[in-house]
């Protein structure tokens, strides 16, 4: 999903941009044809642990809690940083005793994913329980090898919503399910990295190089929560929910340990061709030292590469600076995905709330949780929960479901702004709902400011086709607009890459975000700040497929605290490291230079080439909204 931003790699390498394979029915659907899922599929019920209290890292919460004095029993950590949010994932992975849960809507096959997986292989061989849930989009080719953690004693690895076809390339995969394509493009988006129910990790994250400033080709800038305390029970619900549903297939049901073989001797004997080289001779076994390969990666790592990773320590957990709030989870029930044979409501209309429920499942405390539940119209529950200026009432309140998904929950709080909305949202293509709601807070006097990707930036920029035909009407209404530079390796080194870390792995306090690989700036973080109190981040992007189509999940925070320390690297990035793109006296656009870059404004899309710029005008007015 990093490499340079052309149509072949946008198709192979992302499922946001499923009109691209939209294309492809026309000129194949005569073709091809669409096998089944397997029937009767044997899905053992699992659940998380009950008593994480009785583990180290139940124990580690209640000692930093007590250390600290929070005054809320859940505490949080924004992790920015490339290298902090690589350890921490590493330091979960070396202290789970009972449980590790994975739930990932991508998993490359990289030098920094073979770290982190061996010391999964590791955990499950000291007798830690291991369960990974994989959107299937990804796994073919390389990537595909990454489902031999399935075959690995106490590893349970299921594939959600798997896609059908061969496994051997993306294309020839996508080509032969073409005939579900409706199904094929709906994702499951989620991503959660959780040990011994106690401490877990979510947000923008995937599993690779690109996501912990690992990749040459380009790095993306992302943020993270490390969460600690009862808020990780309710996402080991979330986990719970979409493991045991049954859009979740076993591995074993989908392919086999002789298969994978199989792709692997392919790959093997093509080493010869550019790119390809020889794989671990034994992936997924423990290791204590680089080999100098890792598990199905697209290229050879380079030596700087394993450095990198090899040379990243985990992050000291009992040094870690928790913030103690209260908080809420936000998730899309996995039923927003139809099952296999079921035909989703036809698009663009709202999803009923019937089919696609969003659960708000905890604020973070202690004591009963509400079920999940559906209603037509907004609860004021969730007002007086996160808004109410006394925490002990805001954690005694239990948040109720009021809308259909988490980003129609999150377009209900940005009605409550009062004063202040900051965004950044990689992808931002906005839909009726979304453009109403930054009318409605326009009207209301609050400012509204919005990141997201320039042309140049963006790791899939047909995307950019459906934010850029909206630009005129948004800035019209008053949102300020903001497009990240694509070349500025400060936002890996400083501003967003640094935004809140500490108890980091490398360095003691730090924010991990030397040691990059490419200086190639790639916006992924997902994140809404509303009036300097209110932090939510998560998988979500504001965009109709977070909307309608992917499943997301979400953490609401409230804190001052976390939400400042987040807002001040923001606003120096807005001032430093982006375009401010604006509506001229003509009623054009013209995109004003970041400060202090020695750059000259600009009137067509900054950065940008022409074949980039020449492949947007051509293919953009064919892309719709909902598919991007």
């Amino acid at each position: 999903m990093f490499h340079m931003p052309y149509p072949s790699a946008v198709l192979t390498r992302t499922a946001r941009y499923g009109w691209l394979a939209l294309l492809a029915v026309v000129f194949t659907a005569g073709a091809t044809g669409c096998a089944g899922l397997p029937k009767d599929v044997h899905r053992p019920v699992s659940t998380a642990i009950t008593a994480p209290e009785s583990t180290a890292l139940g124990q580690l919460v209640q000692q930093r809690r007590a250390a600290a004095g929070g005054r809320h029993p859940s505490g949080f950590l924004l992790l920015s940083g490339a290298q902090t949010a690589y350890s921490s994932r590493l330091a979960l992975v070396n202290a789970a005793q009972k449980t590790l849960d994975l739930q990932y809507y991508a998993i490359h096959a990289d030098a920094s994913t073979e770290r982190l997986l061996l010391g999964v292989v590791d955990a499950a061989q000291r007798g830690v329980r291991v369960r990974v849930l994989l959107d299937d989009f990804h796994s073919t080719g390389r990537d595909a090898q990454v489902m031999r953690l399935a075959f690995v004693p106490n590893i349970e690895m299921r594939m959600f919503n798997p896609l059908t076809g061969a496994r051997g390339s993306t294309l020839g995969r996508m080509f032969s399910a073409m005939g579900d394509f409706s199904r094929v493009q709906q994702r499951m988006h989620n991503k959660l990295f959780i040990a011994d129910n106690a401490m877990g990790v979510t947000g923008g994250r995937n599993l690779g190089d690109a996501y912990f400033g690992n990749a040459d080709s380009g790095n993306f800038v992302d943020l993270d929560v490390l969460a600690a305390g009862p808020i990780v029970q309710e996402l080991s619900r979330s986990f719970d929910s979409y493991w045991n549903n049954e859009r979740a297939y076993p591995v074993q049901s989908l392919i086999s340990k002789e298969e994978l073989d199989a792709m692997r001797a392919r790959a093997q004997a093509s080493g010869s061709a550019a790119h390809e080289r020889e794989p671990s001779p034994a992936p997924l076994e423990p290791i204590n030292a680089p080999q100098g390969s890792s598990v199905g990666a697209d290229q050879p790592a380079s030596p700087e590469q394993l450095a990198r990773i090899w040379n990243r320590e985990p992050m000291d957990l009992a040094r870690a600076e928790f913030v103690w709030a209260p908080a809420a989870v936000l998730v899309d029930k996995p039923a927003k995905i139809p099952p296999d044979g079921t035909s989703p409501p036809t698009l663009p209309e709202k999803l009923p709330a019937k089919a696609t429920p969003l659960a708000v499942v905890s604020r973070g405390t202690a004591g009963t949780v509400a079920q999940p539940a559906v209603r037509t119209a907004p609860s004021k529950t969730e007002d007086a929960a996160l808004q109410s200026a006394a925490p002990s009432s805001a954690d005694r309140a239990t948040l109720e479901a009021q809308t259909d998904t988490v980003v129609d929950g999150l377009l209900h709080l940005m009605g409550q702004a009062r004063s202040d909305l900051l965004i950044i949202s990689p992808y931002f293509v906005p839909g009726p709902d979304m453009k109403q709601a930054f009318a409605a807070a326009r009207a209301r006097g609050v400012r509204v400011r919005v990141l997201t990707n320039s042309l140049a930036s963006n790791d899939a920029p047909i995307a950019h086709a459906g934010y850029a035909r909206h630009r005129p009407e948004l800035l019209a209404m008053g949102v300020e607009l903001y497009e990240m530079r694509s070349d500025t390796a400060a936002l890996l080194t400083g501003s967003l890459g640094s935004t809140g870390s500490s108890g980091g792995g490398s360095s003691a306090g730090g924010t991990g975000s030397s040691g990059v690989g490419s200086s190639r700036a790639m916006l992924h973080s997902k994140l809404l700040i509303m009036d300097g109190r209110l932090l939510a981040t998560g998988s979500m992007n504001l965009d109709m497929r977070s909307q309608l189509q992917n499943t997301e999940i979400a953490l609401l925070i409230r804190s001052k605290a976390l939400s400042q320390a987040a807002t001040a690297p923001i606003e120096t990035a807005l001032r430093e490291a982006a375009w401010h793109v604006q509506l001229n006296e003509a009623g054009g656009l013209v995109w004003r230079a970041p400060e202090g870059s020695g750059l000259a404004d600009a009137t067509t899309e900054p950065d940008a080439s022409v074949p980039l710029r020449l492949m947007l005008r051509l293919l953009g007015p064919f892309a719709p909204d909902h598919l991007l």
